[in-house]
């Protein structure tokens, strides 16, 4: 037996670490006042392929099926159209509405160190505000995720808007901006060069061409210095730009936040502003995360296309994180902060104490592996536990136990209600 190419299991230390990551984003999610979600995996796929979805390179990507009644289906490759899907089909919601969600995706795409075929996606979005203060709230959000992480990153951002009026105005026609703007956006994966060979390929002519190459070979090029070089100073794109720079500034984002005048990101959905986070210290280089504006979905969706639902989402990438995280050796993970080890024919007496530690809240796993007591002990030890109870025959009898701090390697006799008393005001030592 194997797992299918990109899948795989997760159990002991790893397992921990992810729940320890996704427990440290739920907790952010929920300070901003943002509320769970599921949607579901299985979705029809004309939903999934229709022209508002992912986009021709994701759509090739997608597992499909047919169920036992004929119907076309596909699973899920992100969480942004399932949740679309839910605002459309729920008119009664009330907006501002926020959500979280995480759960798995599936992407029949080429498996590499970050990314896999079957993988935890961590999204939130919120639906309802027009303005770029949303994008700020959630650039403060991924701020405040990495600090906790302890991750520095990058944030780049750009607004698709924007860099379709720079392209019009070197020339570019509608048809032709948004294979253009897939290009550009691998411009630090494959090279000015390569991008030059890609843009020639998609029937540009020459002059056009030579004016896109000298925007990309400018160094580190601002807002400013794109939007007067090309004329677009007061367009549409240009003030939302505007508008989220100057919040960006007043909150103190600055330094994290860094605008990427070529930056668009793959999917097609997206409206206007779009960002994308990376390791601030490249050594990795895969996307950490990334979302952007994507008004139009929703409206769509329920047929009518004139109608707008200002949506802005952001996902964060479990893959990612863990293989920033997972080597670290100072990581503070859960455990058993209680073992009680039973000594002889004490396994009842074991499970009643065990019961009356974990009605009071505390982590608490019996011994029953019958091993020689140094070896249990050594164990305990070298998972970080910092008490052992032991049950003998003895203790027992006199409905006592001892109670063994492991850090001390001190021991000492008492009823349960005092081990309970005296562990809870430990709590802060040890867990």
């Amino acid at each position: 037996m194997q797992n299918v190419k990109g899948t795989y299991d997760y159990f002991g230390k790893e397992r921990a670490i992810r729940t320890y990551v996704q427990a440290e984003l739920q907790d952010v999610f929920e300070l901003y006042d943002f509320n769970g979600m599921d949607t579901t995996i299985l979705n029809e796929l004309e939903l999934l392929t229709s022209k508002y979805a992912g986009g021709d390179e994701i759509l090739k990507e997608m597992y499909q099926l047919t169920d036992q009644g004929k119907r076309s289906l596909g699973l899920r490759y992100d969480l942004t159209l399932p949740f679309a899907k839910v605002i459309a089909l729920n008119p009664s919601i009330e907006l501002p509405f926020k959500r979280y969600e995480m759960g798995k995706v599936f992407r029949d795409g080429p498996v590499k160190r970050g990314r896999l075929r079957e993988f935890i996606q961590c999204d939130v979005d919120v639906v309802g505000v027009e303005g770029p203060e949303a994008e700020a709230e959630l650039m403060q959000l991924a701020t405040e995720v990495f600090r906790r992480l302890d991750i520095p990153i990058v944030l780049r951002w750009n607004n698709r808007r924007f860099l379709g009026e720079v392209l019009e105005a070197i020339g570019i026609s509608s048809d032709k901006k948004l294979t253009v703007m897939l290009t550009l956006d691998k411009k630090e994966k494959i090279g000015k060069d390569e991008i030059e060979n890609e843009l020639a390929g998609k029937e540009l002519d020459s002059r056009t061409i030579s004016s896109l190459m000298e925007l990309i070979e400018m160094d580190n090029p601002t807002f400013e210095q794109i939007s007067s070089k090309c004329g677009v100073q007061r367009s549409p794109g240009s003030m939302e730009v505007i508008a989220l720079q100057k919040l960006i500034q007043e909150l103190g984002l600055g330094q994290t936040c860094k605008f990427d005048p070529f930056l668009s990101r793959g999917l097609s959905f997206y409206t206007g502003t779009v960002y994308e986070i990376f390791d601030a210290t490249n050594s990795f280089t895969s996307s950490l995360g990334g979302g952007g504006r994507y008004d139009a979905i929703i409206g769509q969706l329920i047929g009518k296309e004139d109608m707008q639902y200002p949506t802005v989402g952001l996902s964060f990438g479990m893959e990612s994180l863990m293989e920033l995280i997972s080597s670290r050796d100072n990581l503070q993970l859960q455990s058993p902060s209680v073992v009680v080890l039973p000594i002889g024919d004490t396994i009842s007496e074991a499970l009643k104490v065990a019961a009356e530690l974990r009605n009071a809240g505390i982590r608490t796993r019996v011994d029953t592996t019958k091993r020689k007591l140094k070896k249990s002990l050594a164990s305990a030890s070298a998972k970080g536990i910092a008490y052992v109870i032991l049950i003998g025959e003895s203790e027992a009898q006199a409905g006592k136990l001892r109670l063994k701090d492991m850090n001390e390697m001190s021991e000492t006799v008492v009823e349960v209600e005092e081990a309970l008393y005296l562990l809870q005001n430990r709590m802060t030592i040890w867990t």
